[in-house]
């Protein structure tokens, strides 16, 4: 369920692009003027905006509003207007290319692949190739240690099939094999990464139930158990993506603003790449889990503009013009 609001009457992408030049003319930005464009418009409109506006005046879009504004409101509004593909292909690349990388990082390329559609996942699989002359499964590869290539490689690279077809002995027959792996102590095992890597949402999530059913134990808290390093937290993010995404973004925008200061890199995440997929369940889990309103944790935790961008991706206010 999307919190994206859209205007009863979608105005033109030339209309709504002079709109955009003329907030970028004169002394200043009317900021006001961005949020009430962008943030009222979904990601096929977005690409139409963006196509014009460089059609008109020969420049990219994305290019002028990072000349244009300023710190946590450019790069929340920079996010959003980004092809979808290529916003995730540069956040999957900013993760590797961090030199200490830890679960921190590393789960982004988690949430790219088990809380997105096949296809969006294809095309940020092609996006990246595009963008950096090499392949996403390469750069993994090349910078993460084992043995979390082996999952990542795994995620990354599978295109699952996406219809609601679940098979209830295949399920009872898989949560067996990922008990065996679990009971073992191997949670690399080529039958917990396949499973994981090929089977559909829908067939997983059945058999994650049926886990339950037969151990008496969640397949995320015998992984807990099982061990407490890296690999364990990563499969635990791929088990919550899978399983219950919006729980995971919940948990992503909760640990970006409790403690001290703000991680805005991943509030923007939780906030600006599931406004149009469920960030509407997003809010209703957070409000579930942790006993606060998530618009007023935003409003509290953030200021100006950038505030106001959120709260609109977020549905607040005016469907805009």
């Amino acid at each position: 369920m999307a919190s994206l609001k859209l205007p009863e009457v979608v105005p033109s992408p030339t209309q709504d692009v002079e709109r955009l030049r003329n907030a970028f003319q004169g002394i200043g930005t009317d900021e006001k003027e961005l949020i009430l464009v962008l943030g009222h418009r979904n990601a096929q409109q977005r690409k139409e905006i963006r196509e014009t506006y460089h059609q008109i005046y020969k420049e990219s879009l994305v290019d002028r509003l990072q000349s244009e504004l300023s710190g946590d409101f450019r790069n929340a509004i920079v996010l959003w207007t980004c092809d979808p593909s290529e916003r995730d292909a540069k956040l999957a690349r900013d993760a590797l290319k961090v030199k200490r990388k830890g679960i921190k990082q590393l789960q982004i390329l988690v949430e790219i692949a088990c809380a997105s559609s096949p296809n969006h996942l294809m095309g940020v699989r092609q996006a990246y190739c595009a963008l950096f002359d090499c392949s996403l499964e390469e750069d993994i590869i090349a910078s993460v240690s084992p043995p979390l290539i082996k999952i990542l490689v795994g995620l990354v690279s599978s295109y699952r099939h996406d219809k609601v077809i679940v098979n209830l002995e295949v399920a009872k027959s898989e949560a067996e094999k990922l008990h065996e792996a679990v009971k073992n102590k191997q949670l690399d095992d080529d039958h917990v990464v396949w499973i994981l890597c090929t089977r559909n949402f829908f067939q997983l999530r059945e058999t994650f139930a049926s886990y339950k059913q037969l151990y008496n134990n969640t397949f995320e808290e015998d992984i807990k158990v099982c061990g407490k390093g890296d690999l364990a937290s990563l499969l635990n993010v791929a088990v919550w993506c899978i399983d219950c995404p919006e729980k995971h973004f919940a948990k992503v925008i909760r640990d970006s603003i409790v403690g001290f200061g703000t991680d805005e890199d991943s509030l923007n995440r939780g906030i600006v790449t599931r406004a149009e997929i469920d960030l509407l369940k997003v809010r209703f889990e957070y409000a579930n889990m942790f006993k606060n309103n998530l618009d007023d944790d935003v409003i509290g935790d953030t200021s100006g503009d950038y505030k106001e961008f959120l709260l609109t991706l977020l549905g607040k206010g005016p469907k805009g013009e």
